[in-house]
């Protein structure tokens, strides 16, 4: 099982500069449960933005730099590396960006998307969901409150 975990804007926005542009402490909190124990795989340009590993957690980089090296991190040079390289985790997740996303529409068996009920500027984005494609199983709505800023909502999809 291969699962890709985003949170998006309601324009699919990702992010602007190499960030988040919004920050949802729920979200933070439940990424950190779902991912834990689990094989993160991400291009290097998101974990260059997270700035060091992730803990308890066994973090894989792709990068087309064949020279890149990080302590404590699995580098390949595509993503079936990395898929190859987590296969003794039962659910792996993909972490993004952009680029790895679209190529993980293709292989992934569940989406696991936090939507930010809102639209930022940004210049990082989302591949559309195909209805033809995902089917939603599973979803919790939240409104905005002191802590988050934003109305959001939890929602998983199954490949069909």
């Amino acid at each position: 099982m291969i699962t890709i975990i985003a949170a998006i804007a309601k324009n699919n926005a990702l992010g602007k500069d190499n960030k988040l542009i919004w920050h949802l402490p729920a979200d933070l909190k439940r990424f950190k449960k779902i991912t834990n124990g689990h094989h993160i795989i991400m291009g290097r340009k998101t974990f260059e933005s997270l700035g060091k590993p992730l803990p308890n957690r066994t973090t894989v980089i792709i990068t087309r730099n064949k020279k890149y090296k990080v302590k404590d991190c699995i580098v390949v040079n595509s993503l079936a590396e990395a898929i190859e390289k987590s296969k003794s985790d039962d659910n792996p997740y993909i972490l993004g960006g952009a680029q790895i996303y679209k190529q993980a529409m293709k292989v992934a068996d569940l989406l696991d998307i936090t939507f930010v009920h809102h639209e930022f500027d940004a210049d990082v984005f989302f591949p559309e969901i195909d209805k033809y494609v995902w089917k939603e199983f599973s979803r919790e709505d939240f409104k905005a409150d002191e802590k988050n800023k934003y109305d959001f909502s939890f929602v998983k999809y199954k490949r069909i």
